[in-house]
């Protein structure tokens, strides 16, 4: 693999990876959770800082070690097991549910914007899959290009939402303060389970991290991507969501997967409506690209210690485009599984749970590394040591503890479908050690 991807090239795979469907789709669920304006707009904001501090707290890690992604920063804190794990739930759970999802949703937008039957929406998932398969195929430079332009693209109809909205003389006085939940609501499950739907939105940023090989500056161009995006991307999130309860009632937004669609009806005409349908197909469609662009390595990372049955094979690259061709068919085709079997709402709750799990112990690894190896060089220190990490490890505990809480099946299937990957672990280690024992 070579160093070919720019600091704006990574800070676009971020905000590509993070900005996709959930900016859109989420304000309908998260209203449901809440009952309210002001708890709505605060789990956007809760989630966001946790997300920056999380990002913060990683950055150190990607700066400090000269490793290639969160993979081996477990390796490195934990040992290899924990690494495997994290890895394993990536390409079987991680990248095929967000490919997946977001996949899904760009079918049910298009058959909605072209006037097509519902039952083709999935053919139109699979089809999209296929065709960002066949581009990243092409090589990392190209698809990475690609990213930068439709990061722009995604931009514009969100810039459009958000600034007509605060122009607008019809706007709906919504309540901030103080924070209150929906009648039949308790403030802990409001609170739990709106944040849990918001941060689905924030996911996706730990995926650059899985470029550290090809970033051209790593130690100082992962952590400035991935601070940088974080924070354009709360911004973001409040402001068109604060939008979207300005612009409807809080009784129209429930359960309505079609919140973004209908505020730009009100806001820019029928026209409007259908031109901003078109920017979410052009944002989901980018956010598909970077997580593929980003989850095909994962097999590739695994492969490369020889922690994957027939590693030979997966940790190859195409000789002239430097693509992980068998790691993009095992994630892309999971994908296509989970498309055929899904449920959106599902899927991404599943995700956020099983990444969030994770997302804490790389936390908690720069109190380790902070206490362990006091030398090691940092060229990006987390500021207010130990606050950010703490944030980032009480916000995340927050979430798996509540999901397990309010999901309890759910959690479970995500915890088995991670624990899978323990069998093979183990086989490889010991048929890579008895391979050892032959050599010598």
């Amino acid at each position: 693999m070579k160093r070919q991807i720019s600091f704006t090239q990574a800070l676009a795979t971020v905000v590509g990876s993070v900005i996709g469907a959930g900016v859109f789709f989420k304000i309908g669920t998260i209203t449901a959770q809440t009952g309210s304006t002001s708890m709505t707009l605060f789990v956007w904001i809760l989630a966001g800082v946790i997300s920056i501090a999380s990002g913060l707290t990683v950055s150190e890690i990607a700066a400090s070690l000269k490793v290639n992604g969160a993979i081996k920063y477990l390796d490195y804190t934990y040992g290899r097991v924990w690494g495997f794990l994290f890895g394993w739930a990536q390409m079987i759970v991680y990248f095929p549910a967000q490919i997946g999802a977001l996949s899904s949703i760009f079918g049910v937008q298009f058959v909605s914007l072209f006037g097509i039957s519902n039952k083709f929406s999935n053919l139109i998932a699979i089809l999209l899959v296929l065709f960002l398969f066949g581009i990243n195929l092409i090589g990392t430079k190209v698809s990475s290009k690609m990213q930068s332009v439709i990061t722009v693209l995604k931009i514009i109809p969100i810039v459009l939402i958000i600034i007509w909205g605060i122009f607008n003389q019809n706007r709906i006085n919504i309540q901030i303060l103080p924070l209150t939940v929906g009648a039949g609501k308790s403030m802990a499950g409001g609170l739990s389970q709106g944040l849990l739907s918001a941060l689905f939105a924030f996911e996706g940023w730990i995926v650059v991290t899985n470029l550290a090989n090809e970033v051209k500056n790593p130690e100082k161009d992962l952590s400035r991507a991935i601070i940088a995006g974080l924070s354009i991307i709360t911004l973001i999130y409040v402001l068109i969501n604060y939008t979207f309860l300005t612009v409807l009632p809080i009784h129209q937004l429930v359960n309505n997967n079609n919140a973004a669609f209908e505020a730009s009806s009100k806001l820019f005409g029928q026209f409007g409506g259908k031109l901003v349908t078109v920017g979410i197909l052009i944002s989901v469609y980018g956010a598909v690209n970077a997580f593929m662009l980003t989850g095909m390595r994962t097999p590739y990372i695994l492969a490369q210690d020889n922690l994957l049955p027939y590693s030979n094979k997966i940790g190859k690259t195409n000789i002239h485009t430097g693509v992980p061709i068998i790691g993009a068919v095992i994630v892309n085709l999971i994908a296509i599984i989970m498309i055929l079997l899904g449920n959106f709402n599902v899927l991404t709750d599943m995700l956020v749970f099983v990444m969030w799990t994770f997302n804490t112990m790389l936390s908690i690894a720069v109190l380790v590394l902070r206490k362990r190896e006091p030398e090691l060089k940092r060229p990006f220190s987390v500021p207010w040591y130990p606050l950010i990490p703490l944030i980032s490890i009480i916000g995340g505990v927050f979430i798996v503890v509540s999901t397990i809480i309010n999901q309890f099946i759910l959690s479970m299937i995500g915890i088995g479908l991670t624990l899978l990957g323990m069998p093979i672990y183990y086989y490889k280690q010991k048929q890579n050690k008895a391979n050892n024992n032959l050599k010598n």
